[in-house]
């Protein structure tokens, strides 16, 4: 076989035979789907179509960059919306958290203020109780109710042992209530000699008071008495001409300790 050409001499494939391989590259690419169209406008042309390196490898890794792009700014988006959901929800919980808060604070502020008003209507009606003690334990008032004095202290006679007599009578039909005149303890109830049946008071304010001649006696010795609670009833027994109630005020629990029974039941306010 003669060669037409020099032997180790290599002519570049001319323009024909270039164009030619091209198209069958580019026709291969196509069908594999690197570069499909994106080679068509090259050879439409009739210009030199680039190599494959050129084309179709730099197309496929610029649209995978894009696409990359494309992920990552989705990425971030998704990522900015999550951190702006978690910040509502954060903002929505602290929300909720100070609601419940001030809740607390005004539901427990509401349970001081009652409170407080509750102890304030105790302490009041407290203070009303203990003025109402004092008033009653305070008050004075006759022995026998609506009575009035038929002998008076320190008369004269032969009726008394000595020779005058140590208080003042009431009047008092047989059976009638007698009361303490004020508040106190009782330190006497019994037979009192010739005062009877007898009963002697020690007053709150370090008195002492003695009623005779009882018919009989309600109290104990020792029993504490307020002020016109009933302690006995009227009589006429021991030195006695008649029904009557007899009254002393004293100092001490004893005979011979007698003060002015009219003026001690005005100066605690009774009108006698």
């Amino acid at each position: 076989m003669a060669f037409t050409r020099p032997t180790g001499k290599h002519r570049a494939p001319n323009r024909l035979t270039r164009k030619s391989a091209q198209i069958a590259g580019i026709a291969a690419l196509a069908t594999t789907g690197v570069i499909g169209g994106l080679a068509s406008p090259a050879l439409a042309a009739g210009t030199e179509a680039p190599s494959v390196s050129e084309t179709g490898l730099n197309q496929v890794i610029a649209i995978e960059g894009t696409l990359a792009d494309q992920v990552a700014t989705q990425a971030d988006v998704q990522k900015r919306q999550a951190e702006v959901a978690a910040k509502a929800k954060a903002a929505a919980k602290a929300k909720a958290a100070a609601k419940a808060k001030a809740e607390a604070n005004a539901k427990a502020a509401a349970k001081a203020k009652a409170e407080a008003r509750a102890k304030a209507a105790r302490e009041a009606k407290a203070r009303a109780a203990r003025s109402a003690e004092r008033t009653r334990l305070g008050a004075f008032q006759l022995p026998v109710a609506g009575s009035y004095v038929t002998t008076g202290y320190k008369s004269s006679g032969s009726l008394w042992s000595s020779g005058r007599h140590s208080g003042i009578d009431f009047h008092a039909a047989s059976g009638s209530s007698v009361v303490a005149v004020g508040s106190g303890t009782v330190v006497e109830a019994g037979w009192g000699g010739a005062y009877g049946n007898n009963i002697v008071l020690r007053m709150t304010d370090g008195t002492y008071t003695q009623y005779g001649h009882l018919s009989s006696i309600g109290v104990s010795v020792g029993q504490s008495v307020g002020a016109g609670q009933r302690i006995g009833f009227s009589g006429s027994t021991g030195n006695s001409t008649g029904p009557h109630l007899h009254f002393e005020a004293r100092t001490t629990p004893s005979y011979g300790s007698d003060m002015d029974p009219v003026a001690y039941l005005r100066a605690h306010g009774v009108t006698v």
